[in-house]
């Protein structure tokens, strides 16, 4: 998929960058994906979805998150992961010139393409990125029903 303006193309490489964009004028998830709830949050961190043949797998790009203000749920397969990130304040002597590192609360919700085993999610933190794993649901033979 290209974005286009004006008769030119723009590789989707850049949707990112566009999105942190409008991101930052419009307010969190300005642009957001179908199938996915749009929250009123400080910040929304970074999220990637990847499948294998038996898992998806979900990483989230938290640094500066402590594992302990970290929620992930899921619920009729939709995968939800919140959180919360502070800094330190600045010193009272000290004061901002330019601030760029977002803090606040979070919240981001995807519905997972297929089911999913809802007693299988496992989830780990480490280096600032939280990776969550959902076994695939075993699809279910088709039955045939018979009619009495």
């Amino acid at each position: 998929m290209k974005l286009t303006k004006a008769g030119t193309t723009m590789p989707t490489v850049f949707r990112p960058e566009i999105e942190r964009f409008f991101d930052r004028i419009f307010g969190p998830r300005a642009l957001e994906l179908p199938d996915m709830k749009v929250f009123e949050t400080a910040w929304a961190p970074s999220v990637d979805l990847t499948e294998t043949q038996k898992e998806f797998i979900v990483r989230l790009e938290a640094p500066g998150v402590h594992k302990e203000n970290l929620d992930v749920s899921l619920d009729d397969s939709v995968l939800t992961i919140s959180g919360r990130r502070e800094f330190r304040k600045a010193e009272e002597s000290e004061e901002y010139i330019w601030r760029e590192r977002e803090e606040g609360n979070f919240v981001r919700s995807l519905r997972m393409p297929k089911p999913v085993e809802e007693g299988k999610v496992t989830a780990t933190y480490e280096d600032g990125i939280l990776t969550v794993r959902l076994l695939k649901s075993e699809p279910t033979a088709k039955t045939r029903i018979a009619i009495k």
